[in-house]
C-alpha cells in the first residue's frame, strides 16, 4: 500500500529590526527553533531590513551575508527555507523571494506586482517570471505580498499545489489579507500560506502578524494570530487530489494566457 506523502511546513512569525540585517539574523537565530522538525520553513517579506525603501543602501548580492546565512541556516536544520531579501543583480535592485534548499541549491522569485503606494516601484525592479518548485512532489509557487492582490498571477494553471506568500502587510487592511489568502485557496484548489511580521517598522506602520495557511476547500489549518511564534503545519498529497477529483471545478476555468 502506497503511504501518503506528508509535506511538513513551518511559519515562523516575528519582529524585524529596521534596516539592520546583522541583527535581525541574530534575533531570527535566537527564535527559530534549534529541533525544528519540518521539510520547510517560511520567513516574512524582507526578513532581514524590514519592508525598507532604501534599496541602494541595503542590497546585497547573491554572495552576502543574508543568502549565506539563509544556506548555513538550512543546512543546520536540515529542511529547505525560503523569505524575501533586497538582493542587487546586474545592476538592478529586486526585492526576491529565495529558496535555499538543505544542500546549498537555490531558486528564486523577484517580487512582479511592486508597492507603488511606499514607492517601491521607484526603488526596485519588477520580475517577469514565475518559477515553480518541486519539494517532496508538490508544486510550490512563490509569491511576495502585494501579489496577492493580482489573481491572474497567481492563477493555477494546473500546475500549482502551494501558493506561499511572504508578507510585511500592515495591520490597517488586515481584512484584505485574510480574505484574500482564503480566496486564493478556494479559487485555485491549492494550500495557500501566508506568512506575515508583526512589531512596527521604522516608518511607525504597524503589522498584526495573522500568519495563516489555508487548505484546498479554504479551511483554516494554522492561524498565529498576532504572535510571535511558530508553527508547523502537514500538506497531504493524498487529501489535495482527492478533493481536487470529488470536485475538479479546474476543468471548466477559462483559458488565457500572459503576455
Amino acid at each position: 500500500m502506497m503511504t501518503d506523502p506528508i509535506v511538513k511546513v513551518s511559519l515562523l512569525q516575528t519582529e524585524l529590526i529596521w534596516e539592520h540585517p546583522a541583527k535581525n539574523l541574530a534575533h531570527l537565530d535566537s527564535v527559530i527553533p534549534t529541533s525544528l522538525n519540518t521539510n520547510l520553513l517560511v520567513l516574512p517579506e524582507m526578513f532581514s531590513t524590514g519592508f525598507s525603501m532604501a534599496s541602494s543602501r541595503l542590497a546585497e548580492p547573491m554572495t552576502g551575508p543574508t543568502v549565506t546565512w539563509m544556506r548555513e541556516k538550512a543546512r543546520a536544520l536540515g529542511c529547505a527555507l525560503c523569505g524575501s531579501v533586497i538582493i542587487e543583480a546586474s545592476g538592478h535592485f529586486y526585492n526576491r523571494f529565495i529558496w535555499m534548499s538543505a544542500d546549498g541549491d537555490h531558486q528564486h522569485y523577484d517580487k512582479r506586482h511592486l508597492f507603488r503606494m511606499s514607492t517601491e516601484h521607484q526603488h526596485y525592479s519588477a520580475g517577469s517570471t514565475r518559477p515553480m518548485i518541486n519539494h517532496h512532489g508538490l508544486q510550490i509557487c512563490p509569491q511576495i505580498c502585494y501579489d496577492l492582490r493580482f489573481p491572474v498571477w497567481s492563477r493555477n494553471d494546473g500546475q500549482i499545489d502551494v501558493l506561499i506568500y511572504v508578507a510585511n502587510w500592515p495591520a490597517a487592511r488586515r481584512d484584505h489579507w485574510l480574505a484574500l489568502l482564503k480566496a486564493r485557496a478556494i479559487e485555485n484548489l491549492c494550500y495557500v500560506i501566508g506568512v506575515n511580521r508583526i512589531g512596527a517598522d521604522g516608518n511607525d506602520v504597524a503589522y498584526c502578524g495573522d500568519s495563516v495557511a489555508h487548505d484546498y476547500n479554504g479551511s483554516l489549518i494554522a492561524d498565529l494570530g498576532a504572535n510571535d511564534g511558530c508553527v508547523t503545519i502537514e500538506l497531504s498529497r493524498k487529501d489535495l487530489d482527492a478533493y481536487r477529483q470529488g470536485f475538479p471545478a479546474h476543468l471548466d476555468a477559462d483559458s488565457f494566457s500572459l503576455d
